[in-house]
């Protein structure tokens, strides 16, 4: 122990994403200095507690104070012990199209993790877990949450050691990491968001949800209503004209939607996956009148224009790699792996980042652009950087995290009023660090109804819904291949940020109409849906069906859902147990004017209609009678 202080307000984290304070009452600050003789090393604890909110941040800085190098070989960002092992982990686990299921499961003696190495968050392990004692459910019971602000390699581990009393430890993955610290020089972990709950999981997840939403985003658009958007991808894939946009276009704005999306294949030689990553210019055969013409048009209907980037990657068939071949991640003499016929640039070089930068930043000023989707479709293998010297090359997969960083804070700051949102071939990078810079996620390539109520369900333990991109797409869905109803499947997607992801020009007049209808209902209640409090009232990994709800702050108002996934013969009668309401406020269900007491709905619960055939689901929109 060296020294500690207290102090008002919230440090910034240099190069990192981290939670903020708006002004200095908001929270207190305790830093605690501890020195080790041997090694001339300072390390400082740093703990932030929240006013407004039941969370600690905790951080780690390190500091060389001595005269010789230093290296690091683990730099966890928080240690936090527990006087008994009488808990349950739960984790948000799974892999790409069924991202983020969540797993729960008791503390045995031992080590028990989950981590990344892939140079990402991923989809195999959110970088996240739970405590739960062991009577604790979603309303019920001691829950303590902990959740890294960081988008690449991790390690979250519960140890039990001998006495059965559990540590929690957190941070980047110890696994081909070190850091050189050179005389004077210092190291800043990333931190990790620790979040207590005396009333189980969901109050947990809503303080996440709170504190995500108003103390970690940046964006303008944090407190903005989202747009309903077309996104061309399932309904074109690579084979699109100019004329067919335009088309599916113009159905948009029939059906009242607000913004269409440009996905891949509109740049370079672009006709599939095999090549043009890099060439970031616009493929004149596909688009004659480029951006600037196309984006034209498409306001011309009435509709906001956004365009999907990739700009981490880099094709070997492409201008880019032949003439800056070492700009790949990669080792001297081994051959290059490649996925999805793609190579990931390496972003911890400085001229790497700032070509990025450029071309970014050169498209977003070529056309009257308002949305951006950042993609990023690979994991990083061969992990070594052209430029960094031998001592050094386990310091590539952090600092091309921290170069990836300095391009977001670039181009997020300089483009202030554009939406952008992230994703990582689906929800591969669905976590705290990227929600600083870019205020939504796209939650996951599979848009198959049935899959996405596990996806959401298991997001919403740490995510806001407002980070959620939801769409409808075609069935047979083509991830799974199954056939859902529409509504069904609009009844999900309405359930975070609102869109469309198949050919408008081939659905029925019926299915438009439909279509058209949930597209005014999204905009009577999208404040509800995007700005509400959320709670899981039934959980689709523990039966066949699934239910939850958004309500006001003033709860006046609320919308819930159920879904049924599978039929059953000679039935009960459902009821579901809604959450959160005024006891003593008289609701009318809007459909039909029926009247319930808050105390009912509650404690009586309200019967679902009887539902015919599979992959059924209703929404019960309540006010607040005058």
């Amino acid at each position: 122990y060296l020294s500690h202080k207290i102090y008002k307000g919230k440090p910034k984290l240099e190069g990192l994403p981290a939670t903020y304070v708006e002004n200095e009452d908001e929270a207190d600050t305790l830093e605690i200095e501890l020195y080790d003789k041997v090694a001339n090393l300072k390390v400082t604890l740093i703990y932030t507690a929240f006013r407004d909110y039941d969370v600690i941040t905790r951080s780690v800085r390190f500091e060389n104070m001595g005269k010789e190098d230093i290296k690091l070989l683990r730099a966890l960002s928080m240690n936090v012990d527990f006087n008994d092992d009488k808990f349950d982990m739960l984790q948000l686990s799974g892999a790409w199209a069924r991202e983020r299921h969540v797993i729960r499961r008791s503390l045995t003696p031992g080590v028990q993790s989950i981590e990344s190495t892939r140079g990402a968050s991923s989809h195999q392990q959110n970088p996240f877990i739970a405590l739960l004692r062991k009577d604790a459910d979603e309303w019920h019971g001691d829950v303590y949450g902990f959740s890294l602000v960081y988008s690449g390699n991790f390690l979250a581990q519960v140890e039990v050691d001998q006495y059965k009393m559990a540590r929690v430890s957190m941070g980047i993955n110890p696994f081909h990491f070190s850091w050189l610290l050179k005389p004077g020089e210092t190291f800043q972990t990333p931190e990790v968001v620790m979040v207590y709950s005396d009333s189980g999981l969901n109050k947990m997840s809503n303080t996440y949800h709170k504190l995500y939403r108003n103390r970690l985003m940046r964006s303008k658009f944090k407190d903005k209503e989202r747009p309903i958007l077309i996104n061309n991808w399932e309904a074109t894939y690579f084979d699109f004209t100019e004329e067919k946009l335009k088309e599916l276009a113009k159905e948009a704005k029939d059906l009242g939607i607000e913004l269409f999306v440009l996905d891949d294949g509109w740049f370079g030689k672009r006709n599939s996956d095999n090549s043009s990553l890099g060439d970031w210019f616009v493929n004149k055969e596909k688009i004659p009148s480029g951006l600037d013409g196309l984006q034209k048009g498409i306001n011309s209907l009435g509709l906001k224009f956004g365009l999907w980037m990739e700009p981490e990657m880099v094709s070997p068939d492409s201008d880019l790699y032949r003439e800056h071949p070492n700009w790949c991640i990669h080792v001297p003499n081994r051959p290059r792996s490649e996925s999805r016929n793609q190579l990931v640039l390496d972003l911890s070089r400085k001229d790497v980042q700032d070509y990025i930068i450029k071309v970014v930043s050169d498209i977003l000023e070529s056309a009257n652009i308002s949305y951006v989707k950042w993609d990023m479709n690979r994991n990083m293998t061969e992990i070594g950087s052209a430029l960094l010297p031998p001592e050094r090359q386990r310091e590539t997969a952090h600092r091309y995290i921290l170069g990836l960083y300095r391009i977001l804070e670039e181009i997020t700051t300089r483009f202030l009023m554009f939406l952008f949102e992230s994703c990582a071939g689906g929800g591969g990078r669905f976590d705290p660090g990227r929600l600083y810079y870019m205020p939504q996620t796209w939650t996951s390539d599979n848009t198959d109804a049935v899959e996405r109520l596990k996806i959401q369900y298991g997001t919403s333990i740490v995510y806001p819904l407002i980070s959620m991109g939801s769409h409808v797409s075609a069935v047979p869905n083509h991830q799974v291949h199954r056939i859902t109803p529409l509504k069904t499947r609009l009844d999900v997607a309405i359930s975070g940020n609102f869109g469309f992801e198949l050919d408008l020009t081939k659905l029925s007049e019926e299915e438009k109409d439909l279509a058209k209808k949930y597209v005014k209902k999204y905009k009577e209640i999208r404040k509800l849906i995007q700005f509400g409090d959320f709670y899981r009232l039934l959980s689709p990994f523990e039966g066949n069906e699934t239910a939850w709800m958004f309500i006001n702050e003033e709860k006046t108002e609320f919308v819930a859902f159920y879904f049924k996934v599978l039929a059953t013969p000679n039935d009960t009668i459902k009821r579901i147990y809604l959450k959160a309401l005024n006891p003593d406020y008289k609701y009318a269900l809007q459909d039909t004017g029926e009247v319930y007491g808050g105390d009912e709905l509650m404690y009586a619960g309200i019967a679902i209609p009887q539902l015919e055939g599979d992959f059924q689901s209703v929404m019960m929109h309540f006010k607040k009678e005058a």
